[in-house]
């Protein structure tokens, strides 16, 4: 098949959890023989200003096509996902996946103007995320709403969104969750240079620096602990007002560490040598950080939302959402205890690796596109 992939910011990268589900799945496409073409957005790299974006046609087989963009909060997603469903419209793609709300509200210029079969994956309710203004909101909210009424399936990540789906709109869709690979377990080498971190020595948040990730709630529980371990934030400013606002609150406390975007070699050493990890969100998709967390053997503390339960089961510990004096009671819980957090750190790589499997991921996505260019 000829796949065309569009929503996600570009790839390779790891800008956000689209980006990892993009790559994953077409890399594995691309091995079975099947011919993928990736739509990425032009501009900036979202997390790391100062990152230089390659010039690059072609990844491990992925044909990448750069679509022009307006690099400007609220405009880049929505001009690169247009300029991108043009060059889409006149290619021989069988199959457009779109992935994410937002991307979704072009759809009708693949179902109006060719035979392409549509697939939208949804990874979380977008307009739900406080980050977005009143236009914002409403032209995501749009996306969804073109995706339901002309995308030929839709696939969801969770239960919740199924559920969300059909009980506003009576439509069903498929649930696929996404997958995670194992790791590469590293001795502590660079982060102790950079950061003076020793093994098992700090609480590690990885993941985007957001509102919606609630890390005001991490940080605010961590000062009132009594510990010598320290709070590691690894993440880069995709809102640089919040992001500053964070750091000068805690610029006086030198165990609280702002790393700034991580990848390659500091990112897995980051995660091999936690002492937990911690997921404070108000809001999520399906978070791929609490996937990779797991998958290196880590014990995790999340907030109790539906998607991170729904991850973890009894295999972490989770708090009150938004409930500051809940999540210290709870780390300080973990901190006192190492033999709850071993107990943890012993369950949970096996678990997430035999749920969560991209190769099985991958197997169920392309079974729908048969089936979606078979009717």
């Amino acid at each position: 098949m000829k796949i065309a992939m569009i929503g996600q910011k570009r790839i390779p990268s790891r800008e956000g959890g689209v980006e990892i589900v993009v790559e994953e799945l077409a890399t594995r496409m691309v091995k079975l023989g099947h011919e993928v073409t990736c739509y990425n957005r032009g501009g900036k790299h979202v997390l790391d200003k100062n990152k230089k974006i390659e010039k690059i046609k072609e990844y491990k087989g992925i044909k990448l096509k750069k679509c022009f963009t307006i690099d400007k909060n609220g405009l880049a997603a929505m001009t690169s996902s247009f300029f991108g469903t043009l060059k889409i419209l006149f290619s021989n793609a069988d199959i457009v996946h779109y992935h994410a709300e937002g991307p979704c509200a072009m759809i009708p210029f693949i179902k109006f103007f060719s035979r392409k079969k549509i697939i939208a994956t949804i990874h979380g309710l977008d307009w739900e995320t406080p980050k977005w203004g009143n236009f914002a909101k409403k032209y995501i909210k749009f996306g969804e709403k073109m995706a339901v009424k002309y995308a030929d399936e839709i696939i969801v990540l969770n239960t919740r969104l199924q559920k969300y789906f059909f009980n506003n709109y009576k439509r069903k869709t498929l649930l696929i969750p996404n997958g995670v690979n194992e790791p590469k377990v590293l001795k502590i080498s660079k982060i102790s240079k950079l950061f003076n971190l020793t093994k098992n020595n700090y609480i590690l948040y990885l993941g985007r620096v957001v509102p919606d990730k609630g890390i005001e709630y991490l940080i605010d529980a961590f000062v009132k602990l009594d510990t010598n371990k320290k709070l590691v934030i690894a993440g880069g400013d995709d809102q640089p007002l919040y992001y500053n606002e964070l750091k000068k609150r805690t610029h006086s406390n030198k165990n609280i560490i702002f790393t700034g975007f991580v990848e390659g070699e500091i990112l897995e050493e980051l995660y091999s040598n936690c002492y937990l990890f911690c997921l404070p969100s108000n809001h999520e998709g399906m978070p791929l950080c609490l996937l990779e967390a797991m998958s290196y053997g880590n014990c995790c503390l999340t907030s109790n939302i539906k998607e991170c339960i729904e991850i973890i089961e009894n295999k972490g510990i989770t708090f009150k959402k938004a409930d500051t004096n809940d999540l210290k009671n709870k780390l300080n819980e973990l901190l006192n205890n190492p033999e709850k957090v071993n107990k943890f750190k012993e369950i949970s790589k096996d678990y997430i690796l035999n749920k969560y499997n991209w190769d099985k991921v991958t197997e169920t996505t392309l079974k729908l596109y048969n089936e979606v260019t078979s009717k």
